[in-house]
């Protein structure tokens, strides 16, 4: 365990991940105080003024909060150290990390490495930016043997020495344009993943993503020839038959890349636990989930798609005609190169929120667009104007924070909305 005795520590950000940070802290023996740039409550909490420079030993900041902004600075000028929470409690930790980035799919493939690598016999959190933060499992009267650790680009831009055993790469797209200059800047962090690995490292990595030249590295894609990839829905490890996607509940390319990217990264798996274990495995809420099934007419809750990589993903995944869902808050996202995919796959698109008068202006000479203030106004609509054998997608291609506090407060008011239609009619 890592010795901060007689170091002073501030913790900035008195969520979940700040007051787990500032737990394992004093654990460590440091005197710990919590800031947070707002009025709050709770045991050991202070505020700060924007600008008031405040010197401690170590900064461990939020992921939430942004690291070149004021309130951040204002602690770091002066201080021994800036981390964020992941590099303090990983410092804590001496387990097996698999550390999983990618723009989309990182919840579902973190909850698939994590029941994969059990069925192997071994203990495992899944943890990070999903689930609880990685201060609390080191914290565990038993800590687990492997971590499945999701980490965003803002987890990762405050490490410092940690070095994952194993890295899944998932994808990258335009994402955060509303927190960083570029998407360089943005890849740039996401890139940090592989700063200090070492040469035994394991790299589970998509094809195509131009990567660093890092570790040992396994190939997969759902659309052309890798380590892993999918054919007729079948999935291969070098050139053999490992599983069938049909025996799994998970549908769709992207859920066919997250389950090789699971599977490749645990070398000791065999096709049967995978099977056996996949069979059981339940996607998580909000991702292409099926909501209902009315008059003929499936309603799919798609809130976790936050940007137009997800959105797109599952457009790709429909089949059938589609009245597509969108919007939410503006994040300098450009919509444009969707213009194609939408005309091929959407009879009717439906716009909310901040953005839903740029996406009808963007796509309203493509194909049929309509706007509406509200979500439960959006449902209303697509309830009258759809027929039997439509799908009505609810993918919002953007984050919630207009109207909604997160993607999951807004895809329990879509379901809720779908419901409401159903008893009434």
């Amino acid at each position: 365990m890592l010795n901060l005795t007689g170091k002073t520590v501030a913790v900035l950000g008195a969520g979940r991940s700040g007051r787990a940070a500032a737990a394992l802290a004093a654990h460590c023996g440091a005197e710990v105080t919590i800031y947070d740039s707002r009025e709050s409550s709770g045991a050991i909490l202070a505020t700060t003024e924007m600008g008031h420079e405040v010197k401690v030993d170590l900064v461990i900041t939020s992921p939430g909060i942004e690291t070149r902004g004021e309130f951040v600075q204002s602690f770091a000028q002066g201080s021994g150290a800036l981390w964020g929470e992941v590099e303090l409690a990983w410092r804590c930790y001496s387990g097996h990390t698999i550390g999983i980035t990618g723009t989309n799919g990182k919840t579902t493939t973190t909850e698939l490495v994590r029941d994969l690598v059990e069925a192997t016999g071994k203990s495992c959190v899944a943890c990070g930016n999903y689930g609880v933060p990685l201060s609390e499992v080191v914290l565990y009267e038993e800590v687990p043997e492997v971590i499945a650790l999701e980490l965003s680009s803002f987890q990762l831009e405050t490490i410092v020495e940690f070095k994952p055993d194993s890295v899944i790469w998932l994808n990258f797209s335009a994402d955060h344009m509303d927190r960083y200059r570029s998407l360089q800047e943005y890849r740039e962090a996401k890139l940090r993943i592989f700063e200090n690995l070492s040469e035994k490292a394991l790299v589970v990595e998509r094809v195509g993503e131009e990567l660093p030249e890092r570790g040992s590295k396994i190939s997969f894609s759902s659309e052309c020839p890798a380590d892993w990839s999918l054919r007729n829905g079948d999935i291969y490890c070098d050139e053999e038959k490992f599983l069938s996607m049909g025996e799994t509940r998970l549908r769709g390319l992207h859920n066919a890349e997250n389950v090789m990217a699971a599977c490749a990264v645990i070398p000791e798996l065999t096709p049967e636990i995978a099977r056996e274990t996949l069979m059981k495995y339940s996607p998580p809420e909000h991702r292409c989930e099926l909501v209902a099934t009315l008059n003929g007419v499936e309603y799919l809750n798609d809130s976790k798609a936050t940007n137009l990589h997800a959105l797109e993903s599952a457009l790709r995944s429909q089949t059938g005609p589609t009245i597509l869902i969108a919007g939410g808050k503006e994040k300098g996202l450009d919509y444009g190169p969707l213009a194609p995919l939408l005309d091929k796959k959407v009879k009717l698109l439906i716009s909310f929120g901040e953005i839903g008068e740029a996406l009808k202006r963007i796509f309203s000479e493509v194909l049929a667009c309509e706007t509406v203030t509200t979500l439960d106004a959006a449902v209303a609509l697509a309830s009258r104007t759809s027929e039997k054998g439509d799908t009505v997608l609810f993918s919002p291609g953007t984050s919630s924070f207009d109207q909604f506090k997160s993607y999951e407060e807004r895809g329990a008011a879509f379901k809720a909305a779908v419901l409401h239609y159903a008893q009434t009619g």
